[in-house]
C-alpha cells in the first residue's frame, strides 16, 4: 500500500483511486457515525476524497496515509455539525430501536459527542479504526506516553459520562 500512496503522491490519479478504494468503507463509516445521515456521510466523503487529493502531496508519512485521511474526515465532520449548530440525532431510529445493544449503542454515541475534540478524535481512532498507539502518536507527532495518558483521559471522560445517562462500560 505505501508503494501505490508515494505513487498518488507525485500525482499517479489511478494510484489515488486505488487507495481511495481500499479505505472507503472506512471513510463511510467515520462519517456516519458523525452524521448519522446517510446522504451527509456519502457528501462528506465525497469532500474529504477532494480535499485529500488536492493535499496529498503534503503528506510527510505515506505509511499514515489512512491514519492521515481518516483525521481529515473527522475535522470535516466536527466543522459540519459545528456550522450547523446541532447535534445530529436520527429520531426515527430512536423510536425504532428496542433492543438493549440498540440502547447502548446511542448512549455512547451521545457520550463521545460530549468529550472534546481530541477524546472523540483519539477513542475514535484507537478504538474504532484499531490504530496502534505508535500509530497515534506519529499522527499527532507526540510520545506515545503522551497519547497514552491522553488516552486514559479521554476513556475516564468517556466513563463519567455514561455513568451519567446510566450506561456501564466495561473498558
Amino acid at each position: 500500500m505505501e508503494h501505490i500512496v508515494r505513487k498518488a503522491i507525485k500525482g499517479d490519479d489511478e494510484a489515488f483511486l486505488d487507495i481511495i478504494r481500499s479505505c472507503k468503507a472506512d471513510l463511510y463509516k467515520t462519517a456516519l457515525a458523525y452524521m448519522r445521515n446517510e446522504e451527509e456521510a456519502l457528501e462528506a466523503v465525497q469532500e474529504v476524497t477532494f480535499r485529500a487529493y488536492r493535499s496529498i502531496k503534503d503528506l510527510k508519512q505515506p505509511a499514515y496515509f489512512k491514519t492521515w485521511i481518516i483525521r481529515i474526515m473527522i475535522h470535516y465532520c466536527c466543522d459540519r455539525l459545528k456550522k450547523q449548530h446541532r447535534l445530529v440525532y436520527n429520531e426515527q431510529l430512536l423510536l425504532a430501536s428496542g433492543g438493549e445493544e440498540d440502547t447502548l449503542l446511542f448512549e455512547v454515541q451521545d457520550a463521545m459527542e460530549a468529550l472534546d475534540d481530541r477524546s472523540r478524535e483519539l477513542l475514535t481512532l484507537k478504538y474504532f479504526h484499531d490504530l496502534k498507539i505508535k500509530e497515534v502518536a506519529a499522527l499527532y507527532n507526540r510520545p506515545e506516553g503522551t497519547v497514552k495518558t491522553w488516552l486514559n483521559k479521554a476513556l475516564k471522560s468517556l466513563r463519567e459520562k455514561l455513568e451519567e445517562s446510566g450506561g456501564k462500560m466495561d473498558v
